[in-house]
């Protein structure tokens, strides 16, 4: 029986495998990617790899073995139909027949359009009658503090979430509570919520990158179209920025509020503060 994590070397899947590795022994764990040479480093440690892809679905063929756990990463190939990609995997693992099938979906209170695949994958894998569970993640923090250039640019944040509050949390976090289900009992049929243990606004966010920078930092709320076209003069395809500036107008009606305790219960640990996220990114913004 193995623990096998698809998308292993995308942001959230390394994290999951690494933190696995602190719990299970490397050969019980199989990470699925589709370029071996990016998971050199995991092989090296003992990991199995597994090549496939979710656009080949022959390639999940026999890759599942009776008795598998088997993590879900969502893709993010936004253009190529996320659920039938989805549904290869979900196949894949009801004709092997796993033990439980987890997947990272969306906070069931978010009705912005970037959570439509999430509900159809979850209505694929309830149909499939496997043993499952849903891991339905929050907001990274990351989604803010990975790419700060912009804003210590022009010294402003700008979005189009108002006055809402933000309860996002860490990566690792979220990974910790993947490996809490991965590696416990228990949790077949369950629904998580995942959020982090306390909510925040675009204003608080300007005022902690203020604090870190030592800079005067704003925060400057602006209409949905106008961060699309934003989003979409920075190079963003304009279907992904319009996602996400759905997204904004989610926060800004309370959607991504939080107000569950169960990342922190499941990952056994207070999530991460915004403010080490905000000093680990400034950090790295500085000194490219």
């Amino acid at each position: 029986m193995s623990i096998v994590v698809t998308g292993a070397t995308g942001h959230l899947g390394r994290l999951v495998v690494t933190q696995l590795l602190e719990r299970v022994p490397a050969g019980r764990i199989t990470a699925v990617v589709r370029d071996e040479a990016r998971a050199a480093d995991l092989a090296a440690r003992g990991v199995r790899l597994a090549v496939a892809d979710y656009n080949v679905p022959e390639t999940f063929d026999h890759l599942f073995s009776p008795g598998d756990k088997v993590l879900l990463i969502s893709g993010n190939e936004f253009d190529k139909g996320r659920v039938a990609q989805h549904r290869v995997v979900v196949d894949a693992a009801r004709s092997a027949g796993v033990a439980l099938l987890a997947y990272t979906s969306a906070p069931a209170s978010l009705t912005a359009a970037l959570a439509d695949d999430h509900r159809g994958t979850e209505r694929v894998i309830r149909d499939s009658g496997l043993p499952h569970v849903l891991l339905r993640n929050g907001w990274y923090h990351e989604v803010y503090t990975e790419n700060l250039a912009p804003v210590l640019a022009h010294n402003a944040v700008v979005a189009a979430a108002g006055d809402g509050r933000i309860a996002s949390a860490a990566r690792a976090d979220y990974a910790a509570a993947a490996v809490a289900v991965l590696t416990g009992e228990g949790h077949e049929g369950k629904a998580y919520e995942l959020f982090g243990d306390t909510a925040w606004s675009m204003a608080e966010y300007a005022a902690e990158l203020s604090r870190a920078t030592g800079r005067e930092i704003g925060y400057t709320n602006v209409t949905p179209d106008a961060l699309t076209s934003i989003l979409t003069g920075a190079g963003l395809p304009e279907p992904f920025a319009a996602m996400l500036a759905g997204v904004d107008v989610s926060i800004g009606k309370g959607e991504l509020a939080g107000g569950s305790t169960e990342l922190s219960r499941l990952a056994g640990r207070p999530t991460t503060p915004l403010a080490e996220a905000v000093a680990k990114g400034v950090a790295a913004a500085l000194k490219d």
